[in-house]
């Protein structure tokens, strides 16, 4: 049967070869492929036969099968029998030569099937071959090309049969017309000839060793003569270089006589060929063949043809490459080969070609020409021994070119030198001394364009060399010996950053080198910027420790501590974390560590002058001279000759480069820290300089532009006077003080100020102006840093101040350009420390020329580049932050701190937010300064706490949310001011004022309605904070923010009055009329709406005498309620018997009318709109309204379940309720400036007025809780009103137990409510109820089950499933009830699962749901009593349509699963096996949920099946949150199914042919995968338990499915069925 079943499945796939998907195609031949492992001539005989049956399949599939038939040979050629490999040649051959039309893949196929099995049956397929390659008939090209390929792969089967071959094909080479079959013929040619070589080569494993060269000479030549005199002069460039591949291992074969007759017309030839094709690889590799061939028989012809040759091969490497492909690479390799065959049998004259190329000035000439050195260096070496003096002279010009390219090749030549010893020769160190300078180009060297624009970066040339000179002194010995040329030689030091690679350091020698003073200088200013250049600064570090003793004697040892840490830093950092002041703070250590080891003055000064001469060289690197002048003054401090000190200080300042901004700095810094050490010294240098002829020829306006420009002056004045900040900073301390008036202060505004005629002028040179404040915080600073500066008194102070408020004046107001302003107030904070104080007149103007300066500054100021300023801008403000607690340190008391607040306070309330933003935070800095330093000796009142919280409080709600957040810190920093003038300590913290810190949250939105809440919470904590002779002036001040220009501060002002009212009114009985009255001015000054309600509070004595009355006159107002009919309502809950009142006339309005009307739009029969009723509207918003006022809470509470339950059933029957069309069109027309508060919608006013019943009834948790999880927008949809009331019910249970009694009882009664939706919304809150464990605390559990199980008759679906999720919510909110209860839940469950006819009921559903949740809480007597039935009822839900049945039913079945282990094992394992296969293939269900309920499903199952193995592999794959990786995972389970269920097989297979049919894609292409894997780990002998007819059949349909991924799975199947052969 083997043959018959093998050929049955490979028609089938074959049938599906012509699949429009490429994947499936693949597939199937894949599929064949594995057939043909198991059984290969079957399956070869199953294509052949295909193929010969289907004459007409197209070429493209039939190639696809010839491809398959070759996979197979490849891999079973040698078990393939003789018959076999007789029925495939003949196909093979057939197919190759049906169609004289030239069709490449398939007629390719058919030839490599031939190539093949000629593998092993060369003598019969070349029989069929030869028989197709008759004398004196053209042949089919491709049983030429399949001879070719016979030729190269089988090379001594195919050379005995080339005689006969050559002799037949000869004389077809002039019948051959076509250039397409000319072609065919030289490929032949080229690998016949190829082959022979090969033969000849290893004669000793051929079978005849007999065959000679000169078997093949005669018909070679004449195969020869056509090609090169016939075929090579066709106009087919194809055809052209097809004839020189062939001619190239044709010459090889050629007799020597007639090779040499031919080379003077071949070569001219080849040669020309090169002008005539664009693609040369064929032509150099052709022509390097037949000079090889030439070479060899020692021919005398290329003497002649030489110089032709040399000419246009040198023209071929310097031809410009326009790509790097593989193919132009390789013609170049060629090209160079021919290089090596003229090298070695013509050296000289090569050599006298090449070397005066050298001398030439074109770039690609002499790049060439290198290049071709290069690799005759490397690959003659023998031939060029005796000639490397003559290559080395030649090299001389080429060192000298500044060309990149040539640079570079000269590096590469160089290199090749190096490892066949020609830099040992005489010349050679000049070729070291090159690479040396090439290592030490700079990194940043711009490039240079060719005039080709192919120019190579300088850096690229410095990479190869440093790489260059790196391998040549690691991998060729006899180098070590060679480097004597320095790397840091006079040359070398200039370049120092770039030569200071680790490769250079390694190469140092110990001679010739450089001063050790200059190379500590260059070497420490390399370091400074350690990461440029290659990481210099470490390889300078560690050259600099190899240099040690060249450098001084003492300093090896302490270098080898110091040195190591400095390196381990850089390793630590990066040039992005590194900073580079620590860095250079750290060099100078070393550097001054370094000096106090040599301790030797002449060593020292020999360096001071050393570094003060490479000064000039670092005119381009700022940076680096920078910290070249910080050494110089390191230097210059360790030196203990003063002549010496003065000389190079003066000799600085006469060199200097002032106009260089970052100079000054450079050079003040090295004057600061020779101060150090040299005060006296420092002090007395500057002043001789600026009373020297170079200072003062600059001065007079009458020389101004004789020596200098007056620029330059001024830059000298500022480089002065930044050298005396600098000397100031660093001195010593206790010699500041008496320098400071003396001479520092008096010399620098010696420099700052220039008389004119006797007559001050002062300078308008920002830049002077900068450095003078500048210097001045220096100097102000290190006098405050004095230990004698409390003593000191500064006579001075108020001069300085008041020039530094000049300057600050001075100042543009409306930009920030400069620093002056913070250096300035920075400078007046060290001031203001130091003794006297100053006047009050003088503080008072330093406070308002500051704040007015950075105040009144735009909010997003940018310079005039349009760069943004937001750093200056805020070191501007902490600058102004200092100076203004400087002020207040000095006068730390209440009126101190209003004097502050005060000059803060017309900045609070300005019109710009940006304006009050930064007063606030000023404002919230100073109180946090005053706070924090605030010491109270005796218990003193602090006056003004109320006139300050009035100021800052209503800021509480600005429009600025900064403003917000610092105003909340402000009344949080008086308050425990308060409290610390009361006598508490400092650390106290006070619950109430905490709050406040809380409330922040609450103002970070811009929502009016959360700020003014917060507001509120504010205001509260004012009020249980605030003294009570405070309250006034709090409220009074509070009174004028009524009128604010931000609208939020004025609203918040109305709050904050009315909160502090109710808090603290009965405090005001002697104060009430001083507030009528200021609140009756305000009600006429203002018209904004939000101080009217304030007003309206007597409204409610009259409804105390005439409740109905008012109330019915108010529900008569229009719809919707305006804002002052609202302040109305409100105001009648004032008194809690008159609340009482209100709301028990308002509920029994609500209930009295229908809650809506049913009205039909347009025809009778289209559906009716619910439209709602009047009363029951406008008494539901004035319940809002009433609720909402603070003071109904005591009635709520007592009404609390009346209420709940009317408007929770309200808010049901408004669900999807119309407003009346005379509503909406009132609702849209409002343009009332009393517009409605809220929105009429009826379900959005029933739910509103529900919350403001939670929120009145102290359940704020339970409003809050639904607002968190979004419950009360569900509750207003038709489509989450369910899941509203849900969520409604579990916070209930949640934060109000206590209710609940009472709130059920009211609602039991409405199962009988003739409204549907009252039902629903009734049963939906009593069902999740029973979820949460306070109903059996508070013995509700058995009346809610009596009240729900009756509902179960109910004739709404909707209120039967809400009674089964209830009765199920048991297992979460009680489960120890469950087992007490569990005959009357499961009966429950199992009617819910046979409710109704419908297919999907979602009483079915929810049973199923249900059950899941109380599986493992009943008895097992009362599982087993439903177990079976309840398995049989879901089954066919796993293949329901809608996917919540589909995870349902499959989570169901795991559960019962997990629940019947025990006594119920045995008869629940029949349906597990019958599940497993859904199971498994639902795992690739397009639902998320259906597969993670079968990962579930499968893991409970698992265990029934008793198999270790497979619940290991359950266990692996299946963890949920991990994807599955599917083939794997069903591989793996396959495997172990049959290994221990082989039994099982035909019932898997069979299932799986049920869901070949499946509506899911995925799932029909898992169901043939289930099916292929099982039967790939099925043993032969179970094959009687599948029917493989039905299975092939069903196969053969899904290879027809419009999926791919379907097909290819079924192919895949149908290639594993070979198994069952």
């Amino acid at each position: 049967m083997t043959r018959p079943y093998v050929k049955k499945l490979s028609f089938t796939l074959l049938d599906s070869i012509t699949d429009k998907d490429p994947v499936v195609q693949e597939q199937v031949c894949s599929a064949l492929c594995s057939l043909g492992e198991s059984q290969p001539d079957e399956t070869l005989r199953a294509c052949e036969e295909y193929l010969r049956q289907h004459d007409k399949l197209a070429h493209p599939y039939r190639a696809k099968v010839l491809r398959a038939m070759e996979t197979v040979l490849s891999s079973h050629i040698h078990e393939l029998d003789k018959d076999t490999a007789g029925i495939v040649i003949l196909l093979a051959s057939s197919e190759m030569t049906r169609t004289k039309e030239l069709d490449c893949d398939w007629q390719q196929a058919a030839s490599s099937v031939l190539v093949a099995v000629g593998k092993r049956f060369i003598n019969q397929v070349m029989e069929e071959v030869l028989s197709r390659f008759q004398p004196g008939i053209l042949p089919h090209s491709s049983v030429m090309h399949t001879l070719a390929s016979l030729s190269v792969s089988n090379a001594f089967g195919m050379v005995p049969f080339l005689p006969s071959i050559m002799s037949t094909m000869l004389p077809m080479l002039g019948m051959a017309k076509q250039d397409a079959l000319r072609v065919v013929f030289c490929c032949a040619l080229q690998h016949f000839s190829e082959s022979t070589l090969e033969y000849l080569a290893n004669l000793d494993q051929a079978p005849d060793p007999t065959v000679r060269k000169d078997t093949f000479a005669a018909d070679i030549f004449g195969a020869y003569d056509v090609l090169f005199h016939h075929w090579l002069q066709s106009r087919d460039a194809k055809l052209r270089l097809a004839v020189v591949a062939a001619l190239g291992p044709m010459c090889h074969l050629l007799p020597s006589e007639k090779l040499e007759g031919q080379l003077p017309k071949l070569l001219p030839v080849l040669l020309g060929l090169y002008k005539k094709h664009a693609e040369t690889f064929q032509i150099s590799k052709s022509l390097g063949q037949i000079l090889e061939a030439a070479v060899s028989v020692g021919s005398r012809t290329l003497e002649v043809q030489l110089d032709a040759l040399l000419v246009a091969l040198h023209a071929q490497i310097c031809v410009p490459v326009e790509s790097s492909s593989p193919l132009v690479m390789s013609s170049q390799k060629e090209v160079l080969r021919c290089f090596t065959v003229l090298a070695c049998c013509s050296p000289d004259r090569l050599l006298a070609f090449l070397l005066p190329r050298l001398d030439t000035n074109n770039e690609r000439l002499r790049v060439g020409t290198l290049q071709i050195l290069r690799h005759i260096i490397n690959s003659a070496a023998a031939q060029m021994e005796v000639k490397k003096p003559f290559i080395l002279s030649s090299m001389r010009l080429p060192l000298l070119d500044t060309n990149n390219k040539v640079k570079r090749a000269v590096v590469q030549v160089i290199s090749a030198m190096a490892h066949h010893g020609y830099l040992e020769q005489p010349g050679g160190e000049v070729m070291v001394d090159f690479i040396v300078q090439q290592c030490a180009l700079p990194p940043e060297e711009p490039e240079k364009p060719g005039p080709d624009g192919e120019e190579l970066a300088a850096d690229s040339v410095r990479a190869v060399s440093i790489r260059t000179l790196y391998l040549v002194s690691t991998t060729v010995d006899r180098m070590n010996s060679m480097w004597r040329p320095n790397p840091l030689s006079s040359t070398a030091l200039e370049a120092m950053p770039s030569a200071c690679s680790p490769q250079t350091v390694a190469l140092c020698p110990s001679a010739n080198l450089p001063s050790p003073f200059a190379m500590t200088t260059r070497l420490l200013v390399v370091s400074s910027n350690p990461y440029l250049g290659d990481g210099r600064g470490a390889a300078s570090l560690r050259l600099l420790k190899v240099m040690h003793r060249n450098i001084h004697p003492l300093l090896g040892q302490r270098w080898e501590t110091t040195m190591p840490v400095l390196l381990e830093y850089l390793d630590e950092h990066t040039e992005e974390t590194l900073s580079l002041k620590e860095w250079e703070e750290k060099l100078l250590v070393f550097l001054r560590d370094t000096l106090a080891v040599v301790s030797d003055n002449t060593w020292i000064c020999q360096l001071s002058q050393e570094m003060c001469k490479q000064l000039p060289s670092y005119n381009g690197t700022p940076q680096e001279k920078n910290f070249l002048y910080k050494c110089i003054g390191t230097t210059l401090g360790a030196a203990s000759s003063k002549e010496v000190v003065r000389k190079y200080l003066q000799e600085l300042l006469e060199t200097a480069r002032y106009q260089e901004e970052a100079e000054q700095e450079g050079l003040a810094c090295c004057f600061g820290i020779c101060a150090i050490a040299h005060l006296e010294d420092t002090l007395a240098q500057l002043e001789d300089f600026v009373r020297s002829d170079v200072f003062r020829k600059s001065v007079g306006i009458f020389s101004i532009f004789k020596d200098r420009s007056e620029h330059e002056v001024e830059r000298m004045k500022s480089a002065l006077i930044l050298c005396y900040g600098h000397v100031a900073a660093q001195a010593p301390r206790e010699l500041v003080l008496a320098k400071v008036e003396s001479d520092i202060l008096r010399s620098m505004f010696q420099c700052f100020n220039t008389k004119v005629l006797g007559i001050k002028v002062e300078t308008k040179d920002p830049a002077l102006k900068l450095c003078l404040v500048q210097s001045l915080c220096m100097v102000c600073q290190a006098m405050c840093s004095s230990a004698q500066a409390s003593s000191f008194q500064f006579s001075r102070k108020a001069e300085l101040v008041t020039q530094m408020m000049e300057f600050i004046r001075a100042e543009p107001p409306d930009c920030l350009r400069t620093p002056i302003r913070k250096k300035a107030m920075l400078a007046c904070t060290y001031l203001v420390n130091l003794e006297p104080v100053l006047e009050e007149q003088l503080q008072a103007d330093v406070i308002h020329s500051c704040l007015h300066s950075v105040m009144a500054l735009p909010p997003e100021p940018e310079g005039e580049d349009g760069s943004c300023q937001e750093p200056l801008y805020l070191d501007t403000v902490c600058a102004l932050e200092d100076l203004l607690t400087s002020l207040l340190r000095r006068n730390m008391t209440p009126q101190g701190l209003q004097v502050m607040v005060e000059h803060l306070s017309p900045w609070i309330k300005s019109p710009r937010g940006h304006e009050r933003a930064r007063a606030l935070g000023l404002g919230a800095c100073l109180l946090q300064f005053f706070l924090e330093h605030l010491h109270v000796s005796t218990l003193v009142p602090f006056h003004n706490l109320g006139l300050l919280v009035g100021l800052f409080a209503p800021r509480c709600a600005d429009t600025w949310a900064t403003t917000r957040q610092e105003a909340v810190g402000c009344v949080h920093s008086l308050l425990y001011l308060q409290l610390g003038y009361e006598g508490f300590s400092r650390d106290h913290r006070d619950d109430v004022a905490e709050r406040l810190l809380t409330l922040k949250d609450g103002l970070v939105h811009p929502d009016p309605t959360i700020l003014f809440h917060t507001c509120h919470s504010i205001a509260q904590v004012i009020a249980k904070r605030l003294p009570s002779d405070q309250l006034i002036s709090l409220l009074l001040t509070m009174f004028e923010s009524l009128g604010d220009p931000d609208k939020n501060c004025s609203r918040a002002s109305t709050v904050m009055i009315n909160c502090l009212l109710k808090e603290r009114g009965n405090v005001l009985l002697e104060k009430v009329p001083e507030i009528v009255s200021v609140l009756r001015a305000k009600l006429r000054d203002t018209q904004e709406e939000h101080v009217l309600p304030a007003a309206q509070h007597s409204v409610y004595l009259l409804a105390s005498q005439h409740c109905e009355a008012v109330v019915s006159s108010l529900l008569g107002s229009p719809l919707p309620f305006d804002s002052h009919t609202c302040a109305l309502w409100r105001a009648l809950a004032v008194e809690p018997s008159l609340t009482t009142q209100v709301l028990g006339l308002l509920l029994e309005k609500m209930s009295r009318d229908v809650p809506f009307k049913e009205s039909r739009a347009f025809l009778l029969g289209s559906t009716a709109d619910r439209v709602a009723t009047l009363l029951p509207l406008a008494a539901t918003c004035a319940l809002y309204e009433v609720l909402s006022a603070p003071s109904s809470g005591t009635v709520v509470l007592e009404l609390y379940p009346q209420l709940f339950v009317a408007l929770l059933l309200r808010v049901s029957c408004t669900v999807g309720v119309q407003l009346p069309r005379s509503l909406q069109g009132k609702e849209r027309r409002s343009t009332s400036p009393a517009r409605p508060a809220r929105n009429l919608d009826p379900c959005s006013s029933a739910v509103d007025a529900l919350q403001a019943l939670l929120l009145r009834g102290g359940s704020q948790d339970v409003l809050r809780c639904v607002e968190l999880k979004g419950g009360w927008e569900l509750l207003r949809t038709s489509a989450g009103h369910e899941d509203g009331v849900a969520q409604l019910a579990s916070s209930m249970a949640k934060y109000a137990g206590p209710r609940l009694p009472l709130v059920m009882k009211a609602l039991a009664c409405t199962h009988s409510s003739v409204y549907e939706i009252q039902r629903v919304t009734s049963t939906a809150f009593l069902a999740e109820l029973l979820s949460s464990n306070v109903v059996n605390d508070l013995m509700l559990l058995e009346p809610l089950l009596d009240n729900l199980t009756t509902r179960l008759k109910d004739s709404s679906a909707s209120v039967r499933r809400l009674v089964l999720r209830g009765l199920a919510n048991i297992a979460s909110g009680s489960p120890d009830k469950v087992r007490a209860h569990g005959p009357q839940l499961m009966t429950a469950m199992v009617s819910g699962l046979d409710d109704g006819d419908e297919p999907h009921s979602l009483v079915a559903l929810e049973a199923m749901v249900g059950l899941a949740r109380l599986l493992d809480l009943v008895e097992p007597w009362d599982l087993r009593l439903v177990l079976l039935h309840t398995t049989i009822r879901i089954r066919p839900f796993f293949d329901s349509e809608k996917v919540e049945f589909r995870t349902a039913s499959i989570r169901l079945f795991g559960h019962l699963n997990k629940a019947c282990h025990g006594d119920c094992e045995d008869v629940f394992l029949e349906q597990v096996v019958g599940g497993l296969v859904p199971l498994l293939l639902h795992l690739r269900d397009p639902q998320a949920s259906v597969a993670s309920a079968c990962k579930f499903a499968l893991c409970m199952c698992v265990p029934h099946l008793e198999c270790a193995e497979l619940a290991a592999a359950f266990h692996k794959y299946l963890q949920e949150g991990r994807s599955v990786h599917f083939g794997e995972f069903l591989n793996s389970t396959c495997k172990h199914l049959m290994h221990h269920f082989p039994d099982l097989l035909g019932r898997l297979v069979s299932t799986n042919l049920f869901y070949f049919k499946s509506s899911w894609d995925d799932v029909r292409a898992a169901a043939p995968m289930f099916t292929g894997f099982l039967v790939l780990h099925a043993e032969p002998e179970q094959k009687p338990q599948v029917d493989l007819e039905q299975l092939i059949a069903a196969l053969q349909l899904l290879l027809k499915d419009p999926v791919p991924g379907v097909r290819e799975k079924a192919a895949e199947t149908l290639g594993r069925l070979v198994k069952f052969a």
